[in-house]
């Protein structure tokens, strides 16, 4: 069937959207579990710290 070369119609074309996701390496998200855990005591060490030892310090 040929289409009228005058006529203003537009075909609709629906795109498939297709989603990908890159494949997650389980070395990269334990690594980063073990990076974050560390940063968390870390910080609650250092909180500790604080009210330990400089708080006595700081109610003469």
């Amino acid at each position: 069937m040929l289409r009228d070369p005058i006529s203003n119609e537009i075909d609709s074309v629906e795109e498939e959207q297709v989603q990908t996701q890159a494949p997650v390496d389980s070395r990269i998200v334990a690594s980063n579990a073990i990076k974050y855990t560390a940063y968390v005591m870390l910080f609650f060490g250092f909180m500790y710290f604080l009210i330990a030892y400089l708080a006595p310090m700081l109610e003469q």
